[in-house]
């Protein structure tokens, strides 16, 4: 069946004036005509605000104002991407606080705490005053001498689009991360004055000076190759995307002099001696600190890209370095089992560390196949860098030298040898692969390799040598190292006047000639420092 439906009469004007008329006398009709009017008139307010704004706002910058330029229009999504990366960073100081303070011995972990944390206030005041002015500004091909105190800077840091400071937080992440590595192989005997000298050396001077010849706008290494520069006819400058040789070669060989110039901690005996390292008093502290270094890594990286625009960049900078750790674990593992027929926790965590050093510097131009690949020649090293300074007599407590510094030398080289060929460098909006980096297994030839090797050979040398410089400086008048009868009372009570631990927890190996009778009596007979309503151990029931 069908409904038939009568077609409505079309209402004239003047009827349709008579019906509203009519509805408005009733409250309901005259609530919606309230509502609906007020409706339109917030949305006209709102479109002519909006309006204003772009007319206000927009005009002035891209119009009004003719001395904007477009490198000082901040990129929001950049700024953010790098300031994300530089918390990670800056995160890492955790790890290395962890790692260096499960390393070394009960007696001296107070002072690898206070070592860690005023290196990084140091550290930040210094490179605010004059160390990112020596490193990131322009002035020569060594030195740079423009924002002093962070004044006169731009809206942002050269072409980058990130917000001057949050790049300057971003890498204030990195100077810190050389000053901790270095002391991480002097634990143990350097003296607290000592460690605040030389660390006013390292932040303030040697690490941004040396790396500004790589990483500065105008640095001789970063211009290598080109014409009117150094070595105009290599046709290559010197590469290193995210510090294998700029922040870790630095920090590990800086290391290396101070161990040379300290000595070893007394008692240490070495192996050709008869002897064996010292063990660490907490490896479970140690295992987890480097894990939270592997997680700090996607900051350090990625972040190098300082960019959230290079979105396949960003991907493959975080999967190669996750795979060079993975194969670095691994192969450390094996290397360290063959003599010893034991899995060793310390040289598996050292050696996943050592492959995220290595990937550092070619995280960006290489393939997964070789982040593995060298990352895993990575994990052999840092166990034969181990063994090496062993038979040198050369006291590193937590490993920094091989982890840092021989691994990060292979990593600078491993460039000239795994770059794929495909990708140039990574820009605020898109990668610009016009110019693509090819190694040697990839046809490229040596021209990449002899340039890693000719940056990685001034930075590495010329860092060691002033390093030994300013560390006979600060030992000569005898303030680098802890007195002998200090070391033996122990660092944490001599230094710093407190133990990490209580009593009960420290063992007859540990002990230190500055625990009192008391505290030695509550190791050897609990018992017999027990307070009356305490119970003795040994009557305790399961």
């Amino acid at each position: 069946m069908r409904t038939i439906r009568k077609k409505e009469k079309k209402l004239s004007f003047s009827e349709k004036f008579t019906r509203l008329a009519e509805r408005l006398r009733e409250p309901e009709w005259r609530r919606y005509a309230k509502l609906l009017f007020a409706g339109k008139m917030v949305a006209i307010a709102l479109i002519l605000l909006i309006a204003a704004i772009g007319i206000l706002v927009g005009g002035h910058v891209y119009a009004a104002d003719a001395e904007v330029k477009g490198g000082d229009v901040v990129n929001p999504i950049n700024t953010v991407w790098t300031l994300l990366a530089a918390f990670l960073v800056f995160g890492m100081q955790v790890g290395f606080t962890m790692l260096e303070a499960g390393f070394c011995r009960s007696r001296e972990t107070v002072n690898v705490l206070m070592e860690c944390i005023v290196d990084t206030c140091l550290c930040g005041i210094l490179f605010y005053a004059f160390g990112f002015s020596f490193m990131f500004s322009h002035g020569n091909g060594f030195i740079g001498y423009h924002w002093f105190l962070l004044q006169g800077i731009p809206a942002t840091y050269e072409s980058t689009g990130v917000a001057f400071l949050a790049f300057w937080l971003f890498q204030f992440a990195f100077a810190d991360t050389c000053s901790t590595i270095t002391s991480g192989a002097m634990i143990g005997r350097t003296g607290f004055v000592g460690d605040l000298i030389y660390s006013v050396g390292v932040s303030g001077f040697i690490y941004p000076i040396i790396g500004h010849w790589a990483w500065g706008p105008d640095g001789f290494l970063a211009t290598m190759g080109s014409a009117g520069f150094f070595l105009p006819s290599l046709g290559m400058s010197f590469h290193d995307f995210a510090g294998s040789t700029v922040v870790h070669t630095i920090g590990g060989f800086i290391a290396l002099a101070g161990s040379i110039v300290l000595g070893p901690r007394l008692g240490r005996k070495f192996k050709r001696d008869g002897g064996a390292p010292m063990l660490p008093h907490d490896l479970t502290v140690a295992a987890v600190g480097g894990l939270i270094l592997w997680f700090g890594w996607y900051g350090f990286n990625p972040g190098s890209t300082l960019s959230a625009m290079d979105f396949e960049g960003i991907g493959r900078v975080a999967t190669n370095t996750t795979l060079a750790a993975c194969a670095a674990g691994l192969t450390a593992m094996i290397t360290a089992y063959i003599p010893g027929k034991k899995w060793d926790v310390s040289f598996t965590v050292n050696g996943f560390l050592a492959g995220l050093v290595a990937i550092t510097c070619p995280c960006y131009w290489v393939s997964p196949f070789g982040a593995i690949m060298l990352g895993g020649v990575a994990g052999v090293i840092v166990v034969l860098g181990v063994e090496l300074l062993e038979w040198m007599r050369i006291d590193d407590p937590i490993g920094a030298v091989p982890v840092h510094g021989m691994a990060g030398i292979w990593g600078t080289l491993s460039l000239g040898l795994f770059a794929v060929g495909k990708y140039g460098a990574t820009g605020p909006i898109s990668p610009d692969n016009s110019a693509p980096l090819k190694g040697l297994f990839y046809g490229g030839g040596t021209q990449v390799l002899i340039a890693q090797a000719i940056g990685s050979l001034i930075i590495t040398s010329a860092t060691f040598l002033v390093a030994l410089a300013v560390m006979y400086a600060v030992h000569i008048p005898g303030l680098l190292r802890l007195s002998e009868e200090g070391e033996l009372y122990g660092m944490d009570l001599t230094e710093h006047g407190i133990s990490a631990y209580p009593e009960y927890v420290i063992s007859s190996v540990g002990m230190t000639a500055g625990m009192n009778k008391v505290q030695m009596s509550a190791i050897e007979k609990p018992s017999a420092a027990l307070s009356p309503g305490m119970i003795a151990p040994e009557r305790l029931k399961s």
